[in-house]
């Protein structure tokens, strides 16, 4: 007989998890209880309650929680600036440790024995939830179905769910898997398999197709404090509203595309696209100023940490040590990153046109091609001489 007497599934109202909430309640004769996220996805969460209860589950969670999202998971990784090999601003993968840390939460509060999740034993996204509840509740069990049955297609789920009268919404044919929230969308599967192939025209949700981008440039303001952002032209906005605004004007101009071949934390290599519109822009605005605010060497160190920094998120150790340790060394360097940049936003292109600081470490006087009274150029020489030094002797011998 299961020990497990009651589960919190994270529940998106589609298919797989309709199913999934089906399946867990046959398998294990238990209550399951659903979580849903409102991350910024939209019309996606229209009736997502009611279906769950309609499902089976004996409880239903739909939470707001894009303010905490952006706050306290967006905007620190933002701080680090992080990047995945150099291109993917993490948009999915940010999203799954607060997604799991509600879960457990619920979990304690509900006295379930147990967290569920739809993630394919293929991805990223089941480490990433799996790791969250192990650092955060180890004592609860986590059931992945599509590691355990023996479903292995579309074409199986939808037979499961006419057998037990699951309603299966007849929709126009998506041939993409996608995940969206206030951060980015991706999109992967379909004619995306096969790297050669360009994407299809309509695989686009928040990006403006560059063809179609305003023939005229946009330019912006964006004010920082602390590595920050905290106003958009003079306007003060929270930080979910400052992603979601950016967001629809950066999108209208096509900015924030990426189309990549990346590698997996399980081992594969994948392709996917990501409208990243806001993030992106935010991404470009602060490194810009950071280049007013921050010591050389303090740049290059916290630069040298960037790829490490993405690897713990992208690979799931939100919660871990070594990535709150980091991140309190990123939060130093960021004390002084405030002030306002100057964007220009023009067909898929962001550029910083223009930047101030009450904390700039620039000096005109200093860099100057003009004459000037504190600069002697003729100590140079001694300098070169000195760093020099090492590489006086390499010819020797030779």
């Amino acid at each position: 007989m299961s020990s497990i007497k009651k589960v919190v599934l994270a529940y998106s109202g589609g298919l797989d998890t309709s199913i999934i909430l089906k399946w867990i309640k046959n398998t294990y004769n238990c209550e399951v209880i659903t979580f849903t996220a409102d991350l910024g996805q939209g019309e996606e969460l229209d009736g997502v309650e009611a279906k769950a209860l309609a499902t089976g589950a004996t409880k239903a969670f739909v939470e707001d929680i894009r303010e905490e999202y952006a706050k306290d998971f967006v905007f620190p990784m933002l701080r680090a600036a992080a990047l995945y090999e150099g291109r993917y601003l993490l948009g999915t993968s940010i999203a799954r440790p607060l997604i799991a840390k509600r879960m457990c939460e619920i979990a304690e509060a509900e006295g379930a024995q147990a967290v569920a999740h739809g993630a394919t034993g293929k991805g990223n996204d089941q480490v990433r939830f799996e790791l969250t509840t192990m650092a955060l509740a180890p004592k609860l069990k986590t059931i992945a179905p599509w590691r355990d049955w023996d479903m292995k297609s579309r074409t199986d789920l939808v037979a499961y769910a006419e057998q037990h009268g699951i309603p299966v919404p007849v929709t126009k044919k998506n041939p993409w898997s996608q995940d969206a929230n206030l951060l980015h969308v991706s999109f992967e599967g379909g004619e995306l398999e096969d790297p050669w192939n360009a994407p299809d025209p309509g695989c686009h949700r928040y990006c403006t197709p560059i063809e179609e981008a305003p023939d005229k440039a946009e330019e912006i303001t964006l004010d920082f404090e602390a590595g920050d952002p905290v106003a958009l032209n003079g306007k003060p906005l929270s930080p979910a509203q400052m992603v979601l605004t950016l967001n629809q004007i950066a999108g209208r101009h096509g900015i924030g595309r990426v189309d990549m071949v990346e590698n997996r934390f399980v081992g594969m290599k994948s392709r996917g696209v990501y409208e990243t519109p806001g993030g992106t822009v935010l991404h470009i605005a602060k490194r810009d100023l950071e280049g007013l605010c921050l010591d050389r060497e303090v740049m290059h160190l916290r630069d040298s940490l960037i790829p490490r920094y993405a690897e713990m998120v992208y690979y799931g150790y939100w919660f871990a040590p070594e990535r709150e340790a980091l991140q309190t060394l990123v939060d130093k360097t960021q004390e002084k990153v405030t002030g306002t940049v100057r964007l220009k936003l023009y067909k898929g292109n962001c550029v910083p046109v223009g930047r101030k600081s009450p904390f700039s470490m620039y000096r005109m006087d200093l860099a100057t091609f003009e004459e000037d009274m504190v600069y002697n150029q003729a100590d140079a020489a001694g300098f070169i001489k000195l760093v020099g030094l090492r590489l006086l002797g390499r010819m020797a011998g030779k």
